[in-house]
């Protein structure tokens, strides 16, 4: 599989760069900002469709589209939080059950060793007869 090419080095770079930011509460306030300097206007025409077409189109739009990118980062955040903890708690999980496998080895083991002796003795026992 080959490197990607320095343009599309660049273009993810680029995006990562612009999405980083965008996905900021600082980019909604300015948004909001940007969207506020027509809102005058707009309550000037006093035509109901003006004003809807502006909080639809050019407020919601513009704001709304930061502040999800806030709430996904959030919500991920979050996910990857119970990802690590779900993570981490398996891995506890596992070395209980090496743990509890070496131990039932041992044991194993010994009763082996039981069973060999017991096995002896009765054969000791027999022969005696």
């Amino acid at each position: 599989m080959s490197s990607p090419s320095p343009i599309a080095r660049f273009n993810t770079a680029l995006a990562a760069k612009i999405t980083g930011a965008v996905a900021t509460m600082w980019c909604a306030y300015i948004f909001a900002a940007i969207a506020l300097i027509s809102l005058p206007a707009a309550l000037k025409t006093g035509n109901a469709i003006t004003i809807v077409a502006w909080v639809a189109q050019t407020f919601l739009q513009l704001v709304l589209l930061s502040i999800i990118m806030v709430g996904q980062n959030v919500a991920s955040a979050s996910v990857e939080q119970k990802i690590n903890e779900t993570h981490t708690a398996s891995l506890g999980e596992f070395e209980l059950a090496k743990e509890a496998r070496l131990l039932a080895n041992q044991e194993l083991a010994e009763l082996k060793e039981i069973a060999s002796e017991i096995h002896r003795v009765i054969r000791d026992l027999e022969a005696k007869k």
